[in-house]
């Protein structure tokens, strides 16, 4: 069981661990000794800001405690923070559009990404979300967000196939 200690650096400064338990879930244990198991923890800003403001939330969403810098927190709170946002940060860059079926919803596309090629479906027009000037977020019918860092980075072919949608 991994466990650690850290404190929330927003008002009140109340204190909390958080272990696996023999699950392999994330648990919270409050000031009170309280424990919530399944908590999750979530980048409050992960593309603008992804080093800063961290939530922990429970199972239904509630916001247990927020970490404004986590470079403050110890190793080990670090560590095990970052292992928990690893897994649920999973977030391939897309280098390269090769095909979008459009003939169909949900429509298929056939991407090169910075983890390898791959498949998805989007069901619409509106998982496309831009971000920024030139940056775009595409989510698929499995709920993978595919990051597009610059678009002007993109081949022409692939910005072609994209301009549909942002």
């Amino acid at each position: 069981m991994t466990q650690a200690t850290l404190m929330t650096r927003a008002a009140g400064s109340a204190s909390f661990t958080l272990t696996h338990d023999a699950w392999g879930r994330l648990v919270l244990v409050d000031a009170e000794g309280v424990e919530h198991a399944g908590v999750e923890p979530v980048r409050v800003f992960p593309i603008s800001e992804p080093d800063g403001w961290i939530s922990i939330a429970d199972a239904d969403g509630r916001e247990l405690a927020s970490i404004k810098d986590p470079a403050e927190l110890s190793d080990d709170v670090r560590q095990l923070l970052d292992l928990e946002l690893a897994r649920r940060d999973f977030v391939p860059v897309i280098e390269q559009i090769e095909s979008v079926a459009m003939d169909r919803q949900p429509s298929e596309w056939k991407v090169k990404t910075d983890r390898g090629p791959t498949t998805f479906l989007l069901n619409s027009e509106e998982d496309v979300r831009r971000l920024g000037a030139h940056g775009g977020m595409i989510v698929d019918l499995q709920g993978i967000r595919y990051l597009i860092r610059d678009t002007r980075e993109l081949d022409a072919e692939s910005r072609r196939l994209l301009e549909r949608y942002l």
